[in-house]
């Protein structure tokens, strides 16, 4: 994932998190809002309840290979949230409820 789709600084995430529209379910969390450029930006966090280093980062190369793979509505700002219960899912689980939730966003008008 190019660093141009990887939103970082925490006061843009903590904006999006308390200024936009949240889905969740059982294994994600995910705040999304309109951004003004041309493409999507991600932050992808999961907690030390999770694992140990190692199993969060693969979790996470995960959810960026799922993200890349998959074309969403562009210009808009995710902040994906992983929940310990995604550890009890294989890959392909995680991918459908991943993009399940992203794309009820459409559905929903803020």
């Amino acid at each position: 994932m190019n660093k141009k789709y990887i939103i970082r600084k925490n006061e843009e995430i903590q904006n999006i998190i308390n200024n936009s529209s949240k889905k969740n379910n059982k294994y994600f969390v995910v705040y999304y809002s309109k951004n003004n450029y041309d493409y999507n930006r991600y932050c992808i966090s999961v907690s030390k309840k999770i694992g140990k280093a190692n199993v969060r980062n693969l979790y996470k190369r995960r959810i960026k290979d799922i993200l890349m793979k998959n074309k969403l509505d562009i210009s808009y700002d995710y902040v994906i949230i992983l929940r310990k219960a995604i550890l009890d899912i294989n890959y392909n689980s995680m991918k459908e409820e991943l993009i399940n939730i992203l794309e009820e966003r459409k559905w929903r008008k803020k």
